[in-house]
């Protein structure tokens, strides 16, 4: 059974910063490939950023150069560092784990809710 438990979500003025940490278990976390994805009221899933089991990274036009994905194999881990939030960036954030061989995501977590506010 493999889990994911997101932590970190909350509200924050516009420009700050949230952390969003995954903590993954019951899977060979080193060779999937991991990231998050956010759900807007009203609005589709959408792809923030990706890591995979090699480090390489990829990130949606709208957060590029404000947040940054990162993994700790050894703790089991992947992150997302968020700065200068926007208001648009309000949404529900899902981690999620994929099979290198797969096109999908196999594994998500519950959500976490960030809310940037003034």
């Amino acid at each position: 059974q493999v889990q994911l438990v997101e932590s970190g979500g909350g509200l924050v003025q516009p420009g700050g910063s949230l952390r969003l940490s995954c903590a993954a278990s019951g899977t060979i976390f080193s060779i999937m490939d991991m990231g998050w994805y956010r759900q807007a009221p009203g609005k589709q899933r959408e792809l923030v950023a990706g890591i995979t089991s090699g480090g390489s990274t990829n990130y949606a036009d709208s957060v590029k150069g404000r947040f940054t994905i990162s993994r700790d194999n050894a703790k089991r881990t992947v992150s997302l560092q968020m700065n200068s939030l926007k208001p648009e960036d309000t949404a529900v954030y899902y981690c999620f784990a994929r099979n290198p061989l797969s096109v999908v995501p196999n594994y998500w977590g519950q959500g976490t809710q960030v809310t940037v506010s003034s």
